[in-house]
């Protein structure tokens, strides 16, 4: 496939990394001519230099035969324009943007055919407050991922000494747990991936994903780690895009308190959220989150735009009694830097973008991709099409499926029915399976698995 994307900022450079393995034909536009040949002495790309949005640099970067464009500039604005000029004078057949702006996404009108051609629009924004939004329904969770518009979810969860399961094999799970359905997908430990079976032992400390629907996860994760209380308060701290949707989002359900730095910001902030208590300071004030009663909060967010007042805010939350700390991390070398300390989640906006942008390149009919594991394992929903005489997965069991090495299959949404996988479970035409792939660079085999033949119609 033929990819242009604009802009070599982190989510498009992490973008350019995912796709070129992939075997894309990708060009990278940008202004910095510096920042595009690091990116060229690392990856197999082209690159041009120039203003995203002009027809002639778009034409240079072989935008008449382009299969697809992807804006993720700094600037929305260059990001619409740049979709309207491929649809208009190259005539690309698929337009992705990205756009940050809440004052153009209050108008979806704005973003049909007739008037600014973007066919998929991406909001990092939202992407992060509803990520947020599970981890705190969820308490115990590292990561809590929608399948089949949310009737299936993927959790991902630290086992601890204490977990009834945690020192027993995986087939006790059934046991323990009569009449709810759920299935480990994969383990991790010490970051390598175990592929589970019936006899692999939970240690603690391993890193666990699990499929169940969503009204058993919080009995899946109670098994691998003593019972969370549910969370109560909540603490945020930057009254920015993420900071002021995520607290318009908890404020009914729970007691949110934020805090920004911005005096005319926390004002409006003030004046727009209804039941958030909103104070004007430094998140790193070790006075202020005292005054606060940062002992009794359950869960701290820090989410400025600052990497380092985010570590730094929620590493002090943490050791002045904070119950669970998370940090908006934008720099990718930082995420695995701090997870495995004070901070219990690093949130990556790009990762979760890019799951996002994935989902709308992957071939066959894959609907939902998530990159796990910053980066290297991907979680995706395809759907099943076709029969036997033209799938390679219709009228199959699982067991007898040619998955790729450390690939599995974890659920199977049939006509809104959540379908646990087993071995002697077969895929019909239209199932939604729901796969994980330790090893993403082993994706194209699965699109590839379910392509139907040129029989189907």
């Amino acid at each position: 496939m033929k990819i242009i994307i604009l802009g070599a900022g982190q989510v498009g450079s992490s973008l350019a990394a995912h796709l070129s393995t992939e075997a894309n034909d990708i060009t990278v536009i940008d202004n910095n001519e510096k920042t595009l040949r690091a990116l060229r002495d690392r990856l197999d790309i082209n690159s041009v230099v120039g203003q995203a949005s002009h027809p002639a640099i778009l034409q240079q970067a072989g935008a008449e035969d382009a299969d697809m464009l992807i804006a993720v500039t700094d600037s929305d604005e260059t990001n619409m324009v740049a979709c309207q000029v491929a649809y208009t004078v190259f005539h690309t057949p698929t337009k992705i943007a990205r756009v940050r702006s809440i004052d153009y996404l209050r108008h979806p009108e704005l973003f049909k055919q007739d008037a600014l051609p973007v066919d998929v629009l991406i909001s990092p924004e939202q992407l992060i407050t509803e990520y947020i939004q599970r981890l705190i329904q969820y308490p115990g969770a590292l990561q809590v991922l929608d399948f089949a518009d949310g009737q299936v979810q993927l959790v991902g969860v630290k086992a601890y000494y204490g977990g009834p399961l945690v020192g027993h094999e995986l087939q006790e799970l059934r046991k323990h747990m009569p009449g709810i359905e759920t299935r480990v997908a994969a383990i991790f430990r010490r970051d390598r991936a175990i592929l589970p079976k019936g006899n692999t032992v939970i240690e603690a400390d391993d890193e666990v994903f699990f499929v169940a629907a969503p009204g058993y996860i919080k009995a899946v994760i109670s098994e691998l780690r003593e019972k969370d209380k549910p969370y109560k308060r909540i603490m945020l701290a930057g009254g920015g895009n993420i900071g002021r949707r995520l607290a318009g989002a908890l404020e009914n359900d729970y007691q949110v308190k934020l805090i920004d730095h911005n005096a005319k910001r926390s004002i409006a902030l003030a004046n727009e959220l209804e039941k958030t208590i909103v104070l004007l300071g430094d998140a790193a004030d070790e006075e202020l989150l005292l005054e606060e009663n940062i002992e009794n909060t359950d869960v701290f967010c820090a989410l400025t735009n600052d990497d380092e007042a985010n570590i730094l805010s929620a590493m002090l939350a943490k050791r002045l009694g904070a119950r669970k700390v998370m940090s908006l991390i934008n720099r990718p070398a930082y995420v695995d830097l701090i997870q495995s300390g004070d901070i219990d989640i690093a949130i990556s906006p790009q990762l979760a973008t890019i799951g996002s942008l994935l989902t709308h390149i992957r071939r066959g009919d894959v609907v939902k991709v998530h990159s796990l594991r910053r980066g290297a394992a991907e979680a995706i929903e395809a759907i099943a099409h076709g029969d036997k005489s033209n799938s390679k997965v219709v009228g199959v069991s699982i067991e007898d499926l040619k998955l790729p090495q450390g690939a599995t299959i974890g659920a199977i949404v049939r006509n809104g029915e959540v379908i646990i996988a087993h071995h002697d479970t077969v895929i019909e035409s239209e199932d939604h399976v729901i796969l994980f792939l330790v090893d993403k660079t082993r994706i194209a085999e699965v699109e590839r698995l379910f392509q139907v033949g040129i029989t189907f119609l």
